[in-house]
């Protein structure tokens, strides 16, 4: 039977990442006080009914009782039961922005002051960060970005190397994605709009694709690239960065830049990487694929 913790930042995702992970076979549970994981891990496992994965629910609505994690996690594994400690975190501006839209007050702002409340949930929450087996920044993630972060790490079984890979292919007519850590332009590339068979196609086109991967311009930049982010996940990683926001941009983001991110995707993929893409502009013209 295997634990997961589910913790961190107010407003950074935890219920939505409950919901999903019990709609996959999680049995979660909210709010538990954290000294009764040991004892609900020993009902659990006497119950007619088989439980494999549970999910739980712990963050700072606890009060004090959050001061009993450890020793509690410490309990359950004496008690030989495996966890692991999914950490959700947001920035500042992402939290606050969240905190107005839904009008909803932070359990830590007592004095009226919302940064006040996250500055002191950061400390808090501190040692469990450190101490976190997965942490996920989900401010410029979407829900379905979350989730199939949440499904590669706990549905198919992809390693989690600390860092978060979001690939975004654009086009440079609709400006730059403002997220972004790396951007990369493909407009050099020879593109496949003026092939009048492939004009109305995307680059997830396999006719696209090979035309715009098969080049041999695109195999030296895809070969550079390639090195280039392998050199510097570990360094990221180093640095206690939890998310790399990768922009691939062409003209009009459908041709270029959607086959080159598909397969930097597919390649760090194949490398064992959490890593989602997103092609924000390949349908602003309502073209088919």
């Amino acid at each position: 039977m295997e634990f997961v913790v589910i913790t961190g930042m107010s407003g950074a995702g935890k219920s939505m990442v409950a919901k999903y992970m019990e709609d996959v076979g999680f049995f979660c549970v909210d709010n538990l006080p954290p000294a009764l994981i040991p004892k609900f891990a020993e009902i659990i496992s006497q119950s007619s009914t088989k439980f494999h994965r549970i999910a739980l629910v712990i963050d700072v609505r606890g009060g004090e009782l959050l001061n009993d994690i450890f020793p509690a996690l410490d309990t359950l594994k004496q008690l030989g039961f495996t966890y692991r400690i999914l950490f959700l975190e947001a920035s500042d501006a992402v939290l606050i922005k969240r905190y107005k839209e839904t009008r909803r007050t932070h359990p830590l702002a007592r004095s009226g002051k919302l940064i006040d409340g996250i500055n002191e949930e950061r400390k808090i929450l501190k040692s469990i960060r450190d101490n976190a087996d997965h942490i996920i920044d989900t401010s410029n993630f979407s829900i379905a970005k979350l989730k199939e972060e949440i499904s590669n790490i706990f549905l198919r079984g992809i390693e989690f190397k600390g860092i978060i890979i979001n690939i975004i292919s654009f086009g440079f007519k609709y400006g730059i994605p403002i997220e972004c850590d790396l951007v990369f332009d493909v407009r050099f590339i020879p593109n496949p709009y003026y092939v009048e068979e492939l004009r109305n196609l995307t680059g997830k086109n396999e006719a696209v694709k090979k035309y715009v991967m098969n080049n041999e311009i695109t195999k030296i930049f895809f070969d550079k690239v390639t090195d280039l982010v392998d050199f510097l996940l570990p360094n990221y990683k180093k640095e206690g960065k939890t998310q790399l926001v990768i922009g691939i941009g062409c003209t009009g983001g459908q041709h270029r830049s959607v086959a080159i991110a598909e397969s930097l995707y597919q390649y760090l993929l194949s490398k064992q990487n959490s890593v989602v893409i997103d092609h924000r502009d390949i349908d602003k013209a309502n073209r088919g694929i």
